[in-house]
């Protein structure tokens, strides 16, 4: 291991991500100097694999189990969306065209964390680490040329499918739902570093991720923490409440006090809220879960969100992969109660959702782990050339169908300005 203070933070990222990069999987997690009690790092790079394990649903939570025991190392991967078929008796029929595994990880050989301006490499071969990165070019920005996106639903279908969603919801068979569509372009290339990097120019955010697996990628511009585990405590942070950023300080100070007003966004949220403390029950020691925050505002450079923390003291008794387990697929992205929503969004949305609203993360050593929603997220598989990002907001009796499907451009927006992109609207 080696240890030293980093002078340049900017320029020392730029050409780790690059030097990680030409290896078959690596990953950087940038917290992008947020300010977050539960945060243990600025940056971790982890790099090339001594050993991995990828699997499709089944036993998927197993299989990690042992590879956990097995090695007693960093591991860093993911759990796709469509691990709830494990979860619960659930199907997924949806069309894939990403072909992310259900559940990947893998042991870095390589591992370089750093805090303010200290930075480790945990490494047999650190000091060829550091010289590597050192010497990696950065090579002048490439101009992208404009990509049209389209997408999965016309704002007519998507305006008609609502109103579907709406009639369950009245029904009493769903409270609350998250309705996700995909915006997508076949046979198209693009520079995944480049991409990302831009993405955290627009769209810079406390879980931001560069995930390489093979020849598929994430990028991603996460603001929310799906679980993470510090000692024996437990910690969800689930958003629901979205709104844009102003013009200028008056305008957003006014739109950020209406959505820490706005009853459809706290019912929305205090739903979401009472899911995941019901989730953290079947992880908890009796009587702890508790709601730490109950609809703060968090202010990011796209947008202003509505943030919840639910914590729980764990039960000792359950396995690392349990805990996650027990709170999988995250509530903000499914609904409640959870397994109808699920079973319904399998019916009305048309793309399989794949590693979108799943997470990745790392597990430590020391049994800790951290994991993210991949949410507004640029996914590309390099080669089918084929690149795609979802977008979802949640629907109630009282949503507007009208600014349900602006929220979803909205977020989005990020993305489209990282791939130079704009939509084609029907």
């Amino acid at each position: 291991m080696m240890q030293l203070k980093i002078e340049d933070k900017f320029a020392f990222k730029q050409q780790a991500l690059r030097w990680a990069n030409q290896h078959e999987y690596c990953t950087v997690f940038d917290s992008h100097q947020y300010q977050d009690p539960y945060s243990t790092f600025d940056l971790l790079i982890a790099v090339d694999a001594i050993d991995c394990l990828e699997t499709p649903y089944g036993d998927a939570f197993l299989q990690l189990e042992a590879f956990k025991n097995k090695h007693q190392s960093w591991l860093i991967g993911g759990f796709a969306y469509d691990l709830k078929n494990e979860v619960e008796d659930l199907t997924s029929r949806n069309k894939d065209s990403l072909a992310f595994p259900d559940l990947f990880f893998f042991v870095p050989k390589h591992l370089i964390l750093v805090k303010g301006d200290d930075l480790s490499i945990i490494s047999d071969d650190a000091e060829q680490v550091l010289a590597a990165i050192s010497k990696t070019i950065i090579e002048e920005e490439q101009s992208l040329p404009p990509i049209e996106i389209n997408c999965k639903f016309s704002k007519h279908e998507y305006i008609d499918t609502v109103k579907q969603i709406q009639k369950e919801i009245a029904a009493g068979n769903i409270y609350e739902t998250n309705f996700c569509i995909e915006f997508y372009k076949e046979d198209t290339s693009l520079n995944p570093v480049q991409v990302y990097e831009r993405l955290s120019q627009v769209s810079p955010t406390p879980f931001s991720s560069f995930f390489k697996w093979k020849d598929k990628y994430v990028l991603c511009a996460s603001p929310e923490r799906f679980l993470a585990k510090r000692g024996n405590k437990i910690i969800s942070q689930p958003i629901k409440g979205t709104a844009k950023r102003g013009k200028n300080l008056e305008e957003d100070n006014a739109i950020k006090e209406a959505l820490a007003n706005h009853p459809k966004e706290q019912q929305e949220n205090v739903m979401i809220v009472d899911l995941v403390r019901n989730d953290l029950t079947k992880s908890a020691k009796k009587g702890t879960v508790a709601v730490e925050e109950l609809f703060g505002i968090y202010s990011f450079k796209q947008v202003h969100q509505m943030i919840s923390t639910v914590v729980c003291e764990v039960d000792e008794k359950l396995s690392l992969t349990e805990i996650i387990k027990n709170t999988f697929p995250m509530g903000s992205m499914t609904g409640a109660p959870k397994i109808k929503a699920m079973q319904l969004m399998e019916k009305y949305e048309k793309s399989k959702r794949g590693i979108y609203s799943g997470a990745i993360g790392y597990i430590t050593p020391h049994q800790d782990f951290d994991f993210n929603v991949v949410i507004r997220s640029v996914l590309y598989n390099e080669s089918s050339k084929y690149l795609s990002f979802h977008a979802g907001s949640a629907i109630t009796f009282y949503a507007d169908a009208e600014k349900e499907y602006e929220e979803c451009l909205l977020k989005i927006s990020a993305m489209l300005a990282s791939v130079n992109g704009s939509v084609k609207i029907d």
